[in-house]
């Protein structure tokens, strides 16, 4: 399960996802008994059922997948003493099964569902999302209906998991950002419950009593504290009946819940904490009081903290980064129930000086209210880019659940159209009171303390009621709707029209009407041989990091506005022998956005301030990797799996190496390299939704069609090294938490005869959610560690396939982890898997391909790659898959596992402090 922490830019807890205009059939259809409704909003219809519990309905037939998400308003705000971390604990115990679900793992392996549960501040939320048949649906509504009052919270199932969730909270101990975080909220917050983690107290994790949280658990998870919602291809008429018979029957409580009344008082001066922890980055934190996310205050400072923190042109980013005084630079505010934060976060490295980074970040967060407001141009990049998120996010009807559910525990659903609806309408002015208001030293906590004998204190409003500020809102028109789209391999295979530029430039275009006409693309450039391409590691990474940094006709912060006025996600990625771009947008602003991509493909100038920025950016990374467990147990298993010559391309080099290579790194080496190894010969460009097809042919032709590089292309073959197999241990002093990785390679293409096999045998071995053996084993029945899980893969040109697996755990637990590995694994080899098990894998595994088929962007990067195999592959190779995998028995399964997944074969690597003294043994309640 998924502990919820909102990092990054601002306006993160704030995306928003489709939103389509109800279907005639919804409109008319006659309600089941017991059922009202209640209001539509641009495509959500919100009943309510006699018991009390709201369902919210949002069908988008456009794609073949549903989601049914049930929000809880039940988080760590409602936690009262002894029971911090019980809303988070009670996420998990309730995927340990209830009255009619027993093995809900299980369940959710045999239906092919994407799911989770997440906890915060103010909610708690489970959801599925699944391949679109009415018994998908109907099971994931018995099964969130099921488990709302008839989870079985047993006392045996508590014993293990309270375990599991120490290893996450450990794992969170390892990062000092995190725990910085949680220190500057604790010190900022005095009595109310945001200043406390919602992954809660270790001491009080292991202590709860069962009927503690039982009768936390029947308090809370009841029918009148619930918003059930189901968006995605479904019947609504048929889906409100099923709501009805599921949910109906539940009682509505006799108990009645009473609202939260603590309040935090005014901050009376600045506050200070200091962390001392190993690392090699040092950060540097700044956190406000705001408003709560119903305050008509609240737009404003979202906005505002994008001015702050957008990247190349905040202000932030211009203080700390251009100044060299950081590495990075973030900020987010969450819209929150109760008035809430802002937080500001810096990575400066230890070469640089942190009172330095400290006057520079205070000066600019006291700057933006008083002496240097916003101007026009930065609020309307900030409306311009906190309204693409919003935008784009309208097209994403499987991400409605986890979106919608920070705005129903902020106070109600449709507040998320009143915050875009006041996005639209902020004027500088708005963004600069607001900073005036609450950016005040006196409100702040930072790194230390410092005496203020004159304070300028902010006053925090109450929380206005939501029901009045949503009262007979009607919202925008409904967005284009999109056709529903049949995502079989031989539709996909007739719906793409494939061909290729005179100069070598292969393409894969599939048309289809989306959802507010949204169109994914891809991109992707192959260069340089073995020889030519020798000690030049790194060089590909930067060179297409530094693509956007600037070109002969536009700045870096142009190209980003550039990309936000078009309501587009661009990234571009390298390294090894290729380059790419991935692009996000619809078809009105396509052209805009390939003129700009193409721009920074064709003509980069490299500026060598932009290089030093980007530079200083990556070694902060890195440095922050050098004493993670997760991060060194993964490298190190990759370099002993793949040991290539160390000046080859396909080499992994240690961080040590990789910070070396870095620091000796120039931009003249990043502009010869361009120079060298980018053209179009052998690139490979997908497109896949609503688009102009001869208009982006022509464009493309124009721009990459004669655009040749200088030296030529030879794939480098992938190699199986012998005698690999090892046992290495890494010692990561003072990190709570442990990594246990192990790989190995093996003579395999995915088009053998044995890879069906394979990957069958691997997904019942680790590739299942909970209930695959690995995690049933290790985290189910050991408790011992909060993820583990493997996967197998298979080159499509070459005879190597590779099998991953990991581990996180607490370091006292490695003897009990590594037995219960190798049994597993030995008895995978040894015993077989049965016909039972084989049947739910093959079912969960047909179905999740399915579901990826449905995802744009996974089908243009599929294409990608198809067009360049030798085989000239299509998605009937998918299909021949599929049917492979169907016809597989469990003898050939078995056969495949004790072939390939030998457990003596293994790389084996751990990193975690095992030099520390065991932890004390677990006090009785």
């Amino acid at each position: 399960m998924k502990h919820l922490l909102l990092l990054g830019g601002a306006g993160l807890a704030l995306g928003l996802a489709a939103l389509p205009h109800p279907t005639l059939a919804q409109k008319a259809a006659p309600l089941p008994a017991g059922v009202t409704q209640v209001t539509s909003v641009e495509g959500i219809t919100e009943y309510k059922l006699a018991n009390g519990l709201r369902v919210l309905l949002f069908p988008d037939q456009s794609k073949p997948t549903a989601t049914v998400n049930i929000t809880y308003l039940v988080g760590s705000r409602l936690e009262g003493y002894g029971e911090s971390g019980m809303a988070h604990l009670l996420e998990h115990m309730v995927f340990k099964g209830s009255t009619k679900h027993p093995n809900i793992p299980q369940e959710l392996t045999e239906h092919g569902a994407s799911p989770n549960g997440t906890t915060w501040l103010d909610r708690t939320n489970y959801f599925e999302t699944f391949a679109a048949t009415p018994e998908n649906l109907k099971w994931a509504l018995s099964l969130e209906a099921d488990r709302m009052v008839n989870s079985f919270i047993a006392k045996k199932d508590l014993d293990s998991e309270f375990s599991v969730v120490r290893n996450e909270f450990e794992s969170g101990e390892n990062s000092p950002s995190r725990v910085l975080e949680e220190r500057v909220m604790s010190s900022a917050y005095l009595w109310h419950n945001y200043g406390k983690s919602t992954i809660g107290s270790k001491e009080d994790i292991e202590r709860v009593p069962i009927d503690n949280l039982k009768a936390f658990y029947q308090k809370y998870y009841q029918p009148d504290n619930a918003v059930l919602l189901v968006a995605g291809k479904f019947d609504p008429a048929q889906t409100l009946g099923l709501i009805q018979q599921d949910f109906g029957p539940i009682p509505k409580p006799t108990r009645v819940l009473a609202p939260t009344y603590t309040t935090e008082p005014t901050q009376d001066g600045e506050r200070a904490v200091t962390l001392r922890r190993p690392g090699d980055t040092q950060g540097l934190a700044m956190a406000y009081h705001i408003p709560a996310g119903t305050s008509p205050d609240y737009p404003a400072v979202d906005a505002l903290v994008e001015v702050l923190t957008n990247r190349p042109s905040g202000r932030l980013y211009k203080a700390l980064i251009e100044s060299k005084k950081a590495a990075s630079t973030w900020g987010y505010a969450p819209a929150l129930h109760d008035p809430g934060y802002a937080y500001f976060y810096a990575d400066v490295r230890q070469n640089r000086s942190l009172d330095s980074a400290r006057t520079a970040m205070a000066g600019a967060l006291d700057a933006v209210g008083t002496t240097q407001p916003p101007t026009a141009e930065e609020v309307a990049r900030a409306q311009t880019t906190l309204l693409k998120n919003v935008e784009l996010l309208f097209q994403k009807s499987d991400e409605l659940g986890l979106t919608l559910s920070e705005y129903i525990a902020t106070g109600d659903w449709r507040l998320v159209f009143l915050y875009r609806d006041a996005l639209r309408k902020l004027t500088p002015a708005d963004v600069q009171r607001v900073a005036a208001a609450y950016l005040k030293p006196s409100n702040r906590t930072v790194g230390e303390f410092i005496p203020d004998n004159k304070p300028d204190r902010s006053l925090i409003a109450p929380a206005p009621d939501a029901a009045s500020l949503v009262q007979g809102y009607k919202g925008d028109p409904p967005i284009a709707m999109g056709e529903a789209f049949d995502a079989s391999p031989a539709n996909i295979d007739t719906r793409t029209k494939r061909g290729a530029l005179k100069d070598g430039l292969k393409y894969a275009f599939l048309q289809k009407q989306n959802r507010a006409n949204a169109v994914n693309a891809e991109l992707k450039l192959r260069y340089g041989t073995e020889a030519t391409l020798t000690n030049k590691l790194g060089l590909g990474s930067v060179t297409a990091s530094m693509l956007q940094r600037g070109t002969k006709t536009r700045s870096y912060a142009q190209i980003r506005d550039a990309f936000d006025k078009a309501k587009a996600q661009v990234y571009f990625y390298g390294g090894g022998q290729s380059a790419g771009v991935a692009i996000q947008t619809d078809k009105a602003h396509l052209p805009a956005v390939m003129d700009v991509v193409l721009d920074c493909l064709r003509n980069p100038t490299f500026p060598a301030d932009e290089f030093e920025k980007l530079k200083q950016e990556r070694l902060a990374s890195l440095e922050a990797q050098k004493q993670d467990p997760q991060a060194l147990a993964f490298n190190l298993a990759r370099r002993l799996n793949d040991p290539w010559p160390k000046d080859n391309i396909m080499a992994t080099p240690s961080f040590d190496e990789q910070i070396a290579g870095l620091k000796a790194m120039t931009v003249n080496d990043v502009r010869a390299f361009y120079k060298q190894f980018y053209g179009a010969q052998n690139a490979t460009l997908a497109v896949v939704g609503t688009f102009d097809e001869p208009a982006l042919r022509q464009r493309v032709d124009k721009q990459l069609g004669s655009w040749k590089a200088a030296t030529p292309y030879a794939r480098i073959s992938q190699r199986i090294f012998p005698g690999t197999a090892q046992s290495q241990s890494l010692q990561t002093n003072d990190k709570a938490n442990a990594m246990f990785v192990t790989m190995l390679k093996y003579p395999l293409r995915d088009d053998s005869p044995d890879y069906p096999a394979v990957y069958m045998a691997n997904y019942i071995l680790g590739d299942g959610f909970l209930n695959s053996r690995l995690a049933t084993r290790i985290r189910q029945k050991e408790g011992v560690s909060y993820g583990v899980g493997s996967w197998v893969s298979a080159d499509d040109n070459d005879e190597v396939g590779t099998f991953n697996s990991y581990a996180i755990y607490n370091p006292d637990n490695s003897a009990r982890l590594e037995a219960a590995y190798r049994e597993e694994m030995e008895r995978l080899a040894k015993d077989g898997v049965t016909a039972d098990e084989l049947k739910a894998a093959k079912s969960a595994a047909l179905q999740a391909f399915q579901v990826q088929r449905a995802d744009d962007r996974n089908v243009a990067s599929t294409w990608t790659q198809y067009l360049t195999n030798g085989k000239n592959r299509t998605y009937a190779y998918d299909a021949e898959l599929e049917q492979r995998i169907s016809a597989l028995t469990p003898e050939q399964v078995s056969a495949a596992a004790k072939k390939y997944l030998d457990y003596k074969n293994l790389v084996i690597v751990k990193a975690g402090d095992f030099a520390r003294k065991p932890a004390p043994t677990k006090p009785q309640p």
